[in-house]
């Protein structure tokens, strides 16, 4: 009877073991099932609208996707012409427009996007120096005209609300001489460093460079909003790593550097 009770207890303790392995597994966050691409690394092509935010949360995003991002940021339209060249990667965030233009080609699986944040464009200058008031359309104008120099990029996403709030404002012509075109992300640091007087772009790529200031948003009369969104590639060989990876741009993390970007959080 007592080798009958010992075979039992252990019969207990082996279906006991299996039991808790099971039910952790079924914890186990989704990367757990394919892990992370051959190269160690899950390769992300993203706007440079988000690059602060991405880059503040970069370790908890790792940790908690248990894999490593190797990203590349730029301006959202020129990624996703190189995605439609055939760029290979695993994840992209760029604007819902290009996105949806890359699920229509067949580059992004449309059941794993997810648009996460918005920016709002704004006005920066160097820290310490312009304290215009920006609030009222007038004052907006004015600003603009006055100062020497205003940098912007050729094809940012904010672009089309900088080329809209010109033309509101009539003064198109006028801010030929003084508007310096740069290349992406080359705005900011031009003013930071004194090169330029004044940028526009999003308030998302003011906030977090050093030695530059926000003078204020656009006024609402004139300002437009970029969204994020983000979705895998079809041909990512860790589609389960890539998802979590979009869930975890609209986690608490991200969304807590979102707000100390000047971003604003949106629903999935």
């Amino acid at each position: 009877m007592a080798t009958a009770a010992v075979t039992i207890r252990r019969s207990s303790l082996t279906r006991h073991i299996a039991l808790t392995a099971i039910a952790v597994c079924a914890h186990l966050p989704a990367f757990a099932q394919d892990g992370c691409p051959g190269s160690g690394q899950l390769r992300v092509l993203s706007s440079n609208g988000v690059k602060a935010v991405v880059e503040e949360a970069l370790s908890e995003i790792e940790q908690a996707i248990g894999c490593g991002l190797d990203l590349e940021f730029s301006t959202a339209a020129s990624l996703a012409r190189r995605i439609e060249s055939g760029e290979p990667f695993d994840v992209a965030i760029l604007t819902p427009a290009l996105i949806a233009a890359l699920v229509m080609e067949q580059a992004i699986a449309p059941d794993s996007v997810a648009t996460f944040a918005r920016s709002g464009v704004g006005v920066g200058a160097r820290a310490g120096g312009s304290a215009d008031d920006i609030g009222t359309m007038e004052g907006f104008r004015q600003t603009l005209l006055n100062a020497e120099s205003v940098a912007f990029t050729a094809e940012g996403q904010s672009r089309r609300t900088i080329d809209a709030a010109f033309e509101r404002l009539g003064i198109v012509e006028t801010m030929q001489p003084s508007s310096v075109i740069v290349g992406p992300g080359e705005g900011p640091p031009a003013v930071a460093a004194g090169e330029v007087e004044l940028v526009l772009t999003l308030i998302s790529e003011i906030v977090s460079v050093p030695g530059l200031e926000l003078v204020g948003p656009f006024p609402s009369e004139l300002q437009g909003y970029v969204s994020f969104a983000a979705g895998i590639s079809l041909a990512t060989p860790s589609p389960q790593t890539g998802r979590a990876l979009v869930r975890e741009l609209s986690g608490p993390t991200v969304t807590a550097a979102l707000q100390r970007h000047g971003m604003e959080a949106t629903t999935p």
